[in-house]
């Protein structure tokens, strides 16, 4: 199944509390029981957005997921490929 990027617009989502976020996470697992087909894999809070990585049958079901739990997903890019260091080295660069 594809993976994809959403970026969420929430201001102060850097300053948000460990309850704060916690009770996001709950919220957004019960409406994954909603949907088994769209999977989370982790987020990255910034100072005024949150990017999700999930995996899911199509660009649709993580608007749905959106949707059914009130979260922003101002963006919902499908990921194309995934490079990392290693990319480098596959092509016979080093980096050291």
């Amino acid at each position: 199944m594809p993976k994809f990027v959403i970026e969420r617009e929430i201001l102060g989502a850097g300053t948000l509390t460990d309850a704060q976020i916690q009770d996001i996470s709950q919220k957004s697992c019960g409406v994954f029981r909603q949907l088994p087909q769209v999977q989370w894999l982790h987020s990255y809070v910034t100072d005024n957005k949150i990017y999700c990585v999930y995996i899911a049958p199509d660009a649709e079901a993580v608007r749905e997921h959106a949707r059914r739990g009130g979260f922003p997903a101002d963006s919902v890019n499908t990921v194309r490929r995934i490079i990392d260091p290693t990319t480098a080295e596959a092509a016979g660069v080093s980096l050291r």
